[in-house]
């Protein structure tokens, strides 16, 4: 349903940085850093509306934390 390129797509366009990838068990796994607002907003994107062909029946964030500064520099697909 190319969950991993839109979730790419939206993070780059709402301005968040961090990660996604597939994970064995056929969910979504990633990290979303950026200003909470920001984050905010790509929680909503990842629990509602997700790519045009997916399937959404839950969402789960967890350790979630205030950073000093990013870890990442980018958003990005990983394998």
């Amino acid at each position: 349903v190319c969950f991993r390129m839109y979730t790419e797509g939206e993070a780059k366009k709402i301005g968040v940085v961090g990660w996604v990838k597939n994970t064995s068990k056929g969910t979504v796994t990633s990290q979303v850093q950026g200003p909470e607002e920001k984050v905010n907003s790509m929680k909503s994107w990842l629990s509602k509306v997700g790519s045009p062909s997916s399937r959404i029946d839950r969402t789960n964030f967890s350790n979630e934390k205030s950073i000093s500064k990013l870890e990442y520099s980018n958003f990005s697909i990983r394998y």
